[in-house]
């Protein structure tokens, strides 16, 4: 399996480094990285990296700011990130971990790495062992924070 890593320069954390360390632990994988530097260009990192770099999934990994333009530029970056997926019939997992989502650096610097870590695993589910998610559907499953858990009547 090659899985691709895109990341960005503007995040405040090398989220790359911390998903290839998880990949590896939990599959036997290629991995191709590529670094841009914002999350507006990973939409084209992540089709380059599925058409001309053969990857079956990629992983897209940025950290959007707190102010306002930030959201919607993650706004934007999702919505070609998803383009991207129905165009090549690939899934790629986002991964954006929002400033403003921490109360401290130490706190973001652990949201990052935490659902970062998780979404790795994520990814390796997805290609390699699907029905692994198929047994946790419904029970509110969160990457990064504590899971919400099911819901009760």
């Amino acid at each position: 399996m090659r899985v691709g890593v895109a990341d960005t320069t503007f995040s405040r954390v090398n989220m790359g480094a911390i998903a290839i360390g998880e990949l590896k632990k939990h599959a036997s994988v290629a991995i191709e990285r590529v670094t841009v530097p914002g999350i507006k260009d990973l939409p084209v990192a992540c089709k380059k990296l599925i058409e001309e770099r053969r990857c079956e999934i990629v992983m897209a990994l940025g950290m959007p700011g707190g102010k306002e333009k930030d959201k919607l530029c993650a706004h934007e970056a999702s919505q070609g990130l998803i383009m991207c997926q129905l165009m090549t019939n690939h899934h790629i997992i986002e991964v954006f971990v929002h400033e403003d989502e921490a109360n401290d650096d130490a706190e973001l610097a652990w949201l990052a790495e935490q659902r970062t870590r998780e979404h790795a695993e994520n990814a390796v589910k997805l290609v390699l062992h699907p029905e692994a998610l198929t047994r946790d559907a419904g029970t509110g499953q969160r990457q990064g924070f504590p899971d919400a858990g099911p819901a009760h009547r």
